[in-house]
């Protein structure tokens, strides 16, 4: 008798089209992953009835309920449809911003200078990986530039495969274009995506569906060294366990290289981190079902709070910086981005966290070099907007395959 085997299992996300549309036929995606636990459970319970034979009699079923958890190394593309089900809003591009002949390039901060003054209006944001073309010298073409700071003249930045801008003055006619699709949580206009997850075994010909799956949390773990992870959790309302795959002819999974945090950058307050350690940041809206109602085992729906961001960075205790904005109970920002190698063009991930608070300074002991760790909370920072340095938002997320 043949045994499953996790390696020849496929994990098939698809977007339905509205809740109780459990997803069929062609299209989805194959999920790349470490693991995939999806889990249907009941409600029991068991009778407490006093009987002259002291013996119970039995349980009964209630509510069926369904989750899922995927585990993954984080990799560009991947896991797109699952932040847009979380942050409720779709991956979207920004349009290129031919900036013309006004805008010089210089070996020290800031970078670029836009004479005419266009960055903001354009729809750059601190946090923005963009490639530039039309510089004379190419060496600053092409290649992946993230923002640090900005202002609508100024551009501040650095190259993510660690070369330096090489000086040009104005006239020569240049573009840059913001790489890939950017999503954030909205102020208006939310999405309200739900999705049917098939757990497909090829080798005992069996599939397992899981309908009405709504994203409740994403956990990304970024190390100094080591692959950085992806953790999500889904909930769902139903299961259902046929002979044959229902999502049929869906799409191969990305071939996007794994990030790594080695090649990656985090700053804090505007300002470069060079002693982290290891970044983990956790969006979540506590996704939980809606609960029973009479004459259904099926809860009608997946009920969602507000979207919290969250997270914790530990770092060698080789200064007060942090410390000090522990104590003073400063709102700062937070950017980082990870990339999947130190070519030009890399691909990557990057996280934007225009405010956030830092919550804990707890240091560590031991014959070693000593450690402290920052827990953080974010919230919506509306001192951002259109034509100003940051989205007006909780968290950006841009993503090179999106």
């Amino acid at each position: 008798m043949p045994v499953a085997k996790g390696l020849l299992k496929q994990t098939v996300i698809k977007v339905q089209t509205a809740l109780g549309s459990v997803a069929s036929g062609a299209g989805g995606q194959v999920l790349r992953r470490r693991t995939s636990v999806f889990t249907a459970t009941r409600d029991t319970f068991e009778s407490d009835e006093i009987a002259t034979h002291h013996q119970s009699t039995g349980v009964s079923y209630g509510l069926k309920n369904a989750s899922g958890k995927i585990d993954g190394l984080l990799s560009a593309g991947t896991y797109k449809l699952c932040f847009e089900g979380l942050m409720e809003a779709a991956f979207a591009s920004v349009s290129a911003y031919a900036a013309g002949i006004d805008v010089t390039a210089a070996a020290t901060s800031p970078h670029f200078v836009d004479a005419s003054g266009g960055f903001l209006t354009a729809g750059l944001k601190v946090g923005d990986v963009v490639r530039w073309t039309g510089f004379s010298p190419t060496t600053n073409n092409s290649k992946n530039f993230w923002i640090t700071a900005l202002t609508a003249t100024n551009m501040t930045g650095v190259f993510l495969d660690g070369t330096a801008v090489v000086a040009d003055a104005a006239g020569d006619s240049v573009t840059v274009t913001v790489v890939g699709k950017k999503s954030k949580p909205p102020l208006t206009g939310h999405t309200n995506n739900y999705y049917t997850f098939e757990e497909w075994y090829a080798d005992l010909v069996r599939s397992e569906v899981f309908g009405d799956c709504k994203v409740s949390q994403i956990a990304v773990d970024l190390p100094a060294t080591g692959n950085a992870s992806i953790s999500i959790d889904l909930v769902g309302l139903s299961r259902s366990a046929t002979g044959a795959q229902v999502l049929t002819s869906p799409a191969a999974e990305t071939i996007t290289g794994i990030m790594s945090s080695v090649n990656g950058k985090l700053y804090l307050n505007g300002a470069a981190l060079t002693n982290v350690s290891g970044v983990q940041i956790t969006i979540s809206n506590s996704a939980a079902s809606a609960g029973a109602v009479i004459g259904s085992n099926s809860a009608p729906d997946v009920s969602t709070g507000r979207i919290k961001v969250s997270g914790q960075f530990t770092a060698l205790f080789d200064g007060v910086t942090a410390q000090a904005l522990f104590d003073a109970e400063t709102a700062i920002a937070l950017a980082t981005v990870v990339t999947a190698d130190e070519t030009p063009t890399s691909d990557f991930v990057g996280f934007t966290l225009g405010k956030i608070k830092l919550t804990g300074d707890a240091p560590d002991d031991g014959e070693k070099s000593i450690m402290r760790t920052y827990p953080f909370t974010a919230e919506i920072n509306r001192a951002g907007g259109a034509t100003l340095a940051y989205d007006d938002t909780i968290i950006t997320v841009q993503d090179s395959a999106a």
